[in-house]
Formats: structure tokens, C-alpha cells, sequence
């Protein structure tokens, strides 16, 4: 596949020209992140840094994917339910974080109005999904493969809403998510390269190079954040195309660092409610080891190698 470069290298172009004009108008317009109050103390330096990045490289990775499905003639269904799911979850971040812009507050759209937009987009990704003739199997342990629509749609919506919210909490430091991202992201390229199912390659390639091109503003220092437009985009991305890869359970290893700083959080409130103590210093997971003394660059660093060896070891076994 000799044009399998194109959508990373248009994506990457694209992010990279239009993220510092973004940055510029927002900070003429002195639109910057609110950092929430329970958060570290040392995180209140970040605010007033541009957010919103994310739109930048969601355009910059839906525009690629067009255009080169468009050229190669292999604009199919699933391709349109894949950009369908990257802006649908987008789109509800975007609203989330104009309102905190707004406003003036680390508090956006309320916590039913945020559930009830992606219920909604998993609502008609399944719908699409059905109406494309997709397989509605899924394979459970110990069961086997089981042929159920509703089970596999109750999945389906389980699978988003929880995968775009995963994202969203891994983003609390600078380049964290955009590199745990890229990693996820690769390694399903890698998958769907290997069982050529071009549509996939080209959408994951695209968000890379829009990833790999926010990085370069977005590593600490950060000039800018993803905000909720791209972290809710990425999750609802990932999950989406696991499930379509035939192979959603490996999102288990491949964003095992998602699904830790998930975990992390569940255990803690649970912790909390129930013994009035804490099991963290602070939580999602990361802001932990903060709390530990870790630099954010170790947190990172380690974070990032923990991903990698999740998609490693899923690769070496299941790829």
C-alpha cells in the first residue's frame, strides 16, 4: 500500500499550520483552560493556557481520511461511521469545553447532558452499524462467541461512552493522552495494515499524523491542551475502531493505561464512600504520582512505556 503515508503526512501538515494560528486567536482572545480547584496546586500555573487544540487535529485527521478515501475510490459505510464516531464525541467535547470558556469555569456541560451526547452518537453508530449488515457477535470467555443484537448493541454503547470518558481522564498532563494516543492508535494501524483492511489504516494513520503534529505544541511546556474536543474524539475513535477490527476486547491491553486511570478512579470514589478513606493521594492515577514527588515528564515517560508494553504484548500474543 504505497499511499499509506499520504493521510499522515496531510494530517500532520494540516496540524501543524493551522494549531499556531489557533493558538494565536485564542490568546487574543485570552481564552484559556480554568484549572479545577481540587486539583494539584502546582497545575494553577497552567491556567490560561490555550484549550480546544483538539479540534485542530480532529479536522486536520476527518479532512485526511476524506479526501484520500475519496482519491483511492473506498469511501465506504464504515468509513463514514468511523468519522461519524471521531466528531460525534468531538463535537459533545467541543460543547463541554466552550461552555468552561465561557463561563469562565472548570465545569461544563453537566454530567447527564454529556452522558445523554454520547449515548446518543453510540446510539446511532450501532444504528449504522445494523443497517450496513456488521456481524452483531461478540466473543465473551468461557462462552464463546455469542450472536446476540442486543447484548452486542448494550456492549457497543458501553464500549464508547466508557472508552471516550477513559481518554478524557488520562488527559490531566502535558502530552500525556496525545502520546498514549499515538501508541493506541499505531498499534491498530499496524492491526488493520495486516489484515488490509485499508479504510482503518487510513483513518488511524490520519489521526496519528494529527497527533504526532499537536504533540510538538503540546509536550511540557504546553502551549496548548486537547480539551475535552479531543480527548472524548480519540476515545470514541479507539473504541470504534476496535469494535469494527472485529477485535474490542484488545482495547484492554492496547489502552491499558486508559483503563488503569479509569479503574483508578471507580476504586477511589467506591474507597471513599464507603470507609471515608482514600486508596490514592489523589486520583485520576496520575496526578498520584504526582503527589509522590514524580516530575510530569516522569510521569509521562513511564506512562507512555506502560502503553507500550501493553500493545506489545497483545501484538505478540493475539496480532
Amino acid at each position: 500500500m504505497q499511499f499509506s503515508l499520504i493521510p499522515f503526512i496531510s494530517s500532520f501538515a494540516l496540524t501543524v499550520i493551522f494549531l499556531p494560528l489557533f493558538i494565536g486567536f485564542m490568546r487574543m482572545k485570552h481564552e484559556g483552560q480554568v484549572i479545577r480547584d481540587e486539583g494539584p496546586k502546582w497545575h494553577e500555573k497552567k491556567s490560561g493556557t490555550p484549550t480546544m487544540g483538539g479540534v485542530v487535529f480532529m479536522l486536520a485527521g476527518v479532512i485526511s481520511t476524506l479526501w484520500v478515501l475519496i482519491w483511492q475510490k473506498d469511501l465506504n459505510k464504515t468509513a463514514w461511521i468511523l468519522i461519524i464516531a471521531f466528531l460525534g464525541y468531538g463535537i459533545i467535547g467541543f460543547l463541554d469545553d466552550g461552555i468552561k470558556l465561557y463561563f469562565k469555569r472548570n465545569l461544563g456541560l453537566k454530567a447527564w447532558q454529556k452522558l445523554l451526547g454520547q449515548i446518543i452518537i453510540a446510539a446511532l453508530i450501532i444504528a449504522l452499524a445494523f443497517s450496513d449488515h456488521f456481524a452483531f457477535e461478540l466473543y465473551i470467555p468461557f462462552a464463546g462467541m455469542v450472536r446476540n443484537s442486543f447484548l452486542f448493541s448494550l456492549f457497543v454503547l458501553f464500549w464508547l461512552v466508557g472508552f471516550s470518558n477513559a481518554v478524557n481522564l488520562s488527559d490531566g498532563l502535558d502530552g500525556l493522552a496525545t502520546g498514549l494516543s499515538i501508541i493506541a492508535y499505531a498499534t491498530y494501524a499496524w492491526i488493520a495494515y495486516q489484515e488490509k483492511n485499508w479504510v482503518i489504516v487510513v483513518f488511524t494513520l490520519s489521526v496519528i499524523g494529527g497527533l504526532v503534529g499537536f504533540f510538538i505544541f503540546n509536550h511540557k511546556p504546553a502551549k496548548i491542551f486537547m480539551g475535552d474536543a479531543g480527548s472524548l474524539a480519540l476515545g470514541g475513535g479507539l473504541a470504534t475502531v476496535s469494535i469494527f477490527l472485529h477485535r474490542p476486547w484488545s482495547l484492554l491491553l492496547i489502552g491499558i493505561v486508559f483503563v488503569l486511570e479509569t479503574l483508578s478512579v471507580i476504586l477511589q470514589v467506591i474507597s471513599f464512600q464507603t470507609t471515608g478513606k482514600r486508596i490514592f493521594k489523589m486520583t485520576p492515577i496520575h496526578h498520584h504520582f504526582e503527589m509522590l514527588g514524580w516530575s510530569e515528564w516522569k510521569v509521562d515517560i513511564v506512562f507512555w512505556i506502560v502503553g507500550l508494553i501493553g500493545s506489545i504484548v497483545y501484538l505478540i500474543i493475539w496480532g
